[in-house]
């Protein structure tokens, strides 16, 4: 078992950080063990008398097999109980009854926690991990937490990707912290003050200078730390493996992208707007398109699949973490592939990745992008098909990405050439450039 001495110190720096700020940001990469420094600040909270009861809120993945596994991993954290309300509500209630420490809780219930105690809430402390979950202020669980803020005395806001979309992104995390004293009162006033927008008010650019002036306005309680500024972290390498469509698909593609509508299969697909098409699209590249509302699906062609089993035939060494995006991936992929592994809520399956039991993993970004430890399993990702989200693109490959990793970690991305598969790698490689801007400057 781990213990106290064990901690880097960087992880000190930042447990002290939240004990002498209270309510504070903590900007940690992917593998700079963020649980256990919270939990060491927690735990000396709680012996200062400084906090009575604590409340974690975290994805449900991470609720349940995160935080009280790793107070039992250390010497200085295995005093601590935990009690993880998870569940059917019936569940939820006898944890919440029970005596601990730190209650655990998963974010889809923080509106109902919220409205169960209204103002007897009990907990001074609130932990969120993943805050950028929180990012959206019209979100219930964003307004239920602002309810509840002035019964809090300390408030940690947990995340490696604060901005996966932008500046804007930081408002309503920001606001949890201060109640809008740093960034205003209103996302409106924030807006006004550091954006201007097109003439329809849809799209929002920062003003000139706006980047540093909010640096600058949340930098005293903000703590960024860069994983390759502290650990000796093996080689990321990136790259991507271009599939061609035949000549009867990609006519198929320009046509379907211009005219908005494609006769396939007996099947009559529309795309109504532009986000249906870029959807539509995506579904395209990967090489199938749902005909009605996520349920039938017709298979235009097998390029990926097939770049897919060269890949693995030439890497018979790798486990291969594969990441999908749409339903009818996972059963294309199912179907290609009869001994692939479909991650589940089973944590049996995590042990055998990690054991090097698994050839071919499969794992949906929404599902397997927070808080899960599968570095010992494999070193090789390969990104079956994209999504537009910055959080969880880089979340997922920080599963393999991070502490414990001991060999140079692969990230492969199969693209359709001539698709919009090129175009969502350029957004991606824009939106990490902005957060990552940010990050280092609040570093300095």
């Amino acid at each position: 078992m781990l213990n106290r001495e064990n901690l880097h110190n960087y992880q000190r720096k930042a447990s002290d950080f939240i004990i002498n700020k209270k309510r504070c940001q903590l900007w940690l990469d992917c593998g700079l063990g963020k649980s256990v420094t919270t939990l060491t600040a927690i735990t000396d909270l709680l012996d200062s008398f400084s906090v009575s009861r604590v409340l974690v809120i975290a994805p449900l993945r991470v609720a349940n097999s995160v935080w009280k596994q790793e107070a039992r991993n250390w010497a200085h954290l295995n005093h601590l109980v935990v009690s993880v309300c998870t569940g059917s509500e019936k569940s939820r209630m006898q944890a919440l009854q029970a005596q601990a420490d730190v209650y655990v809780i998963n974010r889809e219930n923080v509106s109902w926690l919220c409205d169960l105690y209204q103002k007897r809430w009990p907990f001074d402390c609130v932990i969120i991990d993943e805050a950028s979950s929180f990012k959206s202020a019209s979100s219930q669980r964003f307004k239920s937490l602002k309810r509840i803020l002035p019964q809090t005395t300390h408030l940690v806001m947990l995340t490696g990707t604060p901005s996966p979309n932008g500046l804007l992104d930081l408002w309503a995390q920001t606001y949890l912290v201060d109640s809008g004293a740093a960034l205003g009162k209103t996302m409106t006033t924030y807006k006004q003050r550091f954006f201007e927008s097109d003439y329809m008010g849809y799209k929002f650019s920062p003003r000139e200078g706006a980047n540093e002036k909010i640096q600058a306005l949340i930098a005293d309680y903000t703590l960024s730390m860069k994983a390759e500024d502290y650990l000796d972290m093996p080689d990321y390498v990136p790259s991507v493996l271009s599939v061609q469509l035949d000549k009867k698909a990609l006519a198929a593609y320009e046509d379907f992208e211009n005219q908005l509508f494609l006769e396939m299969n007996g099947h009559d697909i529309e795309a109504q707007s532009a986000a249906v098409l870029a959807n539509k699209l995506l579904q395209f590249a990967n090489g199938a398109m749902y005909v009605d509302d996520l349920k039938n699906w017709v298979e235009i062609h097998n390029a990926k699949l097939e770049a897919l089993a060269d890949l693995l035939e030439d890497n018979p060494n790798e486990n291969l973490l594969i990441a999908y995006n749409y339903k009818s991936d996972l059963e294309r992929l199912t179907n290609k592939f009869p001994d692939a592994v479909v991650l589940d809520k089973n944590t049996e399956t995590i042990n055998r990745w990690n054991a090097g039991q698994i050839k071919m993993l499969l794992a949906h970004p929404a599902s397997a992008g927070h808080g899960l430890n599968l570095q010992k399993g494999g070193s090789v990702i390969v990104w079956f098909g994209l999504n537009w989200s910055l959080e969880l693109y880089e979340q997922f490959n920080c599963r393999l990405y991070r502490q414990g990793q001991t060999k140079p970690v692969r990230i492969i991305h199969i693209c359709s050439e001539s698709t919009i598969d090129a175009r969502v790698i350029s957004v991606l490689t824009d939106k990490a450039k902005t957060q990552r801007d940010l990050m280092l400057a609040l570093k300095r």
